[in-house]
């Protein structure tokens, strides 16, 4: 197996890779970003996201997504968006190995925290994060504003940019 950072060429395998995340998380029609998009988004001067894969015999097998944010009380952190792997590849060691380089891409980044969410009804993920020394914040929510909540706000307010 070998993690490496992902390419352009990879961003097709990076979709499939969210398209299947997305069936197993119950929200199969969620996903509208296109590989156009992953490539613009993901390969700019100014990437908006970094990608590692897990290959092995030159397939693409799993994939950790993550971008940089800032906190107030903690300064540059890692957001790990996604870390997925093909389900007939689980237990191949492909999501620890993910998910290995991405604590050790904070280290070499000097981060001071690396936050990710998982549902509450994916008990493997959550086992797992927790058997690693990761934190379950129970006293947060998670928020979000989806494109039909941001345009009805704007319009209630009358800001419709």
């Amino acid at each position: 197996m070998i993690i490496r950072k992902g390419t352009p060429i990879d961003m097709n395998s990076v979709l499939e890779l969210i398209k299947e995340l997305a069936v197993y998380e119950k929200e199969p029609n969620a996903v509208v970003v296109t590989v156009d998009d992953l490539v613009r988004d993901g390969f700019a001067e100014n990437p908006l996201f970094y990608t590692f894969v897990a290959e092995i015999d030159n397939e693409i097998i799993g994939i950790a997504l993550y971008y940089y944010r800032y906190s107030t009380w903690k300064g540059k952190t890692i957001h790990l968006e996604d870390l997925i792997v093909k389900e007939n590849k689980r237990g191949t060691g492909a999501g620890f190995a993910l998910y290995s380089e991405i604590i050790a891409q904070g280290k070499r980044d000097n981060v001071k925290r690396i936050e990710w969410a998982v549902l509450d009804w994916n008990t493997p993920a959550i086992d797992f994060y927790k058997k690693t020394g990761a934190k379950m914040l129970e006293d947060w929510n998670l928020v979000q504003m989806d494109e039909k909540g941001i345009n009805e706000f704007l319009e209630k307010i009358n800001l419709n940019t």
